[in-house]
């Protein structure tokens, strides 16, 4: 039996609005099988509950994971405002993905429930996201996100200024050196020219 405040979830005079379109009534559908959400049929982003995506996730492990990300999906533009929850009206914190992806996730954490932009959900899943979703709110991995644009943007500057082909054998040496046994000595003979 689902909890008595998610009950409300989907009980016909509960009349949320769409948090994106702010004029639009969210209704009962489903984003999976067994997982059911609120969605909005103009933008079709979706309501998540956390506690039914809890019970789908340990219901419906992934079968396998793919060695290949889909390069083809596309994502449109997130939500650039915050957001406030469609239940509470308390504003939503916005959670970044990937560092290859400008969607962030907005999550409400008083009601514990997400916000997913009309196709964050296919995103998710192309990346082998849709059944760690949890994990995507966590302070670690907000901090891998960081990291790895700003890496992205290191590696883009160096592109500008020496070019594309230096850059390259620069961030080739670098990951050579990274673990490398006597890595100060060859550092040291680089520096010393």
């Amino acid at each position: 039996m689902l909890h008595t405040t998610h009950q409300d979830f989907f009980r016909k005079g509960s009349i949320m609005q769409c948090p994106k379109c702010r004029n639009i009534d969210l209704k009962p559908t489903r984003m999976e099988e067994g997982l059911p959400v609120m969605g909005c049929p103009e933008c079709e982003g979706s309501l998540l509950s956390l506690l039914y995506y809890r019970d789908w996730a340990e219901r419906n492990q992934p079968i396998g994971e793919s060695e290949e990300v889909d390069t083809d999906v596309t994502v449109e533009s997130d939500a650039k405002t915050a957001l406030c929850c469609p239940k509470c009206s308390k504003i939503m914190t916005k959670f970044s993905i990937s560092s290859d992806h400008k969607n962030r996730i907005d999550l409400c954490s008083f009601c514990d429930e997400a916000w997913l932009d009309g196709s964050e959900w296919k995103l998710l899943k192309s990346l082998e996201l849709a059944h760690k979703l949890p994990k995507v709110f966590t302070d670690q991995w907000q901090r891998n996100v960081r990291g790895a644009r700003m890496e992205s943007m290191k590696v883009e500057r160096l592109k500008r200024i020496v070019g594309e082909d230096d850059a390259a054998k620069a961030v080739e040496v670098r990951d050579w050196l990274k673990n490398h046994e006597k890595k100060s000595p060859i550092v040291q003979f680089i520096g010393s020219d």
